[in-house]
């Protein structure tokens, strides 16, 4: 599941939901540890894209995690963004990236 934004594309009433549905899967496809979802939702974060809204701190969470679970190209991308972020902002990324892996490790256990 690739989500690349579409240049010059905006969303509108009719195609909004079809893009809520693919976050939504994007969603529930990391939270069974896919990797390229959550890169996939870093990019639909980063470029409010696919029904998501841009936000830099979700994004770089979502990059974070894929760059952990060994994702190259996420490693990049959260770089990128991180200069665009202040310091308080790549803190409460970190905070929820760490929030994330901390519930889906208790689901294990």
């Amino acid at each position: 599941m690739k989500l690349t934004p579409i240049e010059g594309a905006t969303a509108t009433p009719a195609d909004t939901g079809e893009a809520d549905m693919l976050v939504a899967n994007c969603l529930a496809a990391a939270a069974q540890g896919e990797t390229s979802a959550y890169y996939d939702l870093g990019i639909a974060f980063s470029t409010g894209s696919h029904g998501a809204p841009c936000d830099l701190i979700e994004a770089h969470k979502w990059f974070n995690l894929a760059a952990v679970a060994g994702h190259e190209e996420a490693a990049w991308c959260r770089a990128d963004i991180s200069d665009e972020m202040t310091a308080r902002e790549i803190a409460e990324a970190q905070r929820r990236a760490r929030e994330w892996l901390a519930r889906d490790e208790r689901k294990v256990a």
